[in-house]
């Protein structure tokens, strides 16, 4: 019985049910499409999965609460620059963070620039104020804390999930792209910088309306690296019920059991927090600046989000979740 109610409160039955049929939307007002009808598990308010801001993919496992019954923002995480090393486990060091640390690096990184016409890509250039880097790392941490995910800047491959054997670039449908060498450099270079503290120029804001989402804190050159899209790797059969709305795919094999996916909801960086546009519309195209593509990196398949046009300070970042595939629907999107 008690199970019952708890899918009750958090899953409006359908309207053949004589218990909720004047369930209603608090956004539209209307009750129509029941299954994707939340209720309030405080209030019993209803609402509907696309009318929320951000929406929901899918109706929640455990108890939801609306946003009367909810405090939406975020408690920040501590500006202090011991407590920002620990959480993202960054390589301590006399300079750590520090500005002769940062000039030094990226001259070093400037050297892999290439002619933007060999269409090579990009380091991103990190702010040189090492406070505003700081800022920059506790916007982060904020939004991974409030999420209740650990910060990794790799792909993982946990027990019970897909082996790391099975991500393999050869079984992609119509084959995958190669990573050149010098791109390749380029990959490793901003994951240095990284483990170091150079942090790329991204602020993580809370938007009533979108959720927590990504701005550029600086300008951003076109085919600049941004981030990998990384979490744990799974086989897409073991995710087809699952609640996460960040599911990225990383193989699409022509065999169904060995396609595989990167679920960022348990383990991830800010690339989770990077919002999808809505291609149904010419003002979500519009919005587009990152585009997220897979390459074969090493004999392993990567996913990178990558600036397809120079990009301008306190511009929010978007990118096409569906790229060419158009597989998962985004006409709810903001």
């Amino acid at each position: 019985m008690a199970s019952s109610l708890g899918r009750r409160r958090t899953h409006a039955p359908k309207s053949s049910s004589t218990l909720n049929d004047d369930v209603c939307c608090e956004e539209c007002g209307s009750g129509h499409s029941p299954a994707k009808l939340l209720l309030c598990d405080k209030c019993d308010r209803g609402y509907h999965l696309f009318c929320l801001r951000p929406i929901l993919p899918s109706v929640p496992s455990g108890d939801w609460f609306c946003p009367f019954c909810s405090n939406h923002k975020p408690k920040s995480f501590p500006l202090v620059q011991t407590k920002i090393i620990d959480f993202f486990r960054i390589q301590r060091s006399p300079m750590t963070l520090s500005n002769q640390d940062t000039r030094k690096k990226r001259k070093r990184g400037g050297s892999l620039v290439v002619s933007k016409k060999r269409r090579k890509l990009l380091p991103f250039a990190p702010s040189e104020d090492p406070k505003r880097r700081l800022e920059q790392m506790a916007s982060l941490a904020t939004a991974l804390t409030a999420t209740k995910t650990e910060f990794s800047n790799e792909l993982t491959y946990m027990p019970g999930m897909a082996p790391r054997s099975a991500n393999c670039p050869a079984l992609e449908r119509g084959g995958m792209q190669v990573l050149s060498k010098e791109d390749t450099e380029t990959l490793n270079l901003c994951k240095s910088m990284i483990e170091r503290g150079e942090w790329p120029p991204l602020m993580v804001v809370f938007d009533p309306l979108e959720g927590f989402t990504v701005e550029a804190d600086r300008s951003i050159k076109d085919l600049t690296i941004i981030t990998e899209y990384v979490g744990d790797v799974d086989f897409l059969k073991n995710r087809e019920n699952d609640n996460g709305d960040s599911i990225m795919t990383l193989l699409s094999a022509s065999d169904p059991s060995q396609i595989l996916v990167i679920c960022p909801d348990k383990r991830s960086n800010i690339a989770r927090f990077i919002n999808g546009i809505n291609n149904h519309t010419p003002e979500g195209k519009k919005k587009q600046n990152l585009k997220c593509v897979r390459f074969d990196v090493g004999g392993e398949c990567r996913v990178l989000l990558i600036a397809n046009r120079d990009i301008t300070k306190g511009e929010r970042l978007y990118y096409d979740y569906n790229g060419d595939e158009h597989e998962y629907p985004t006409e709810h999107f903001v």
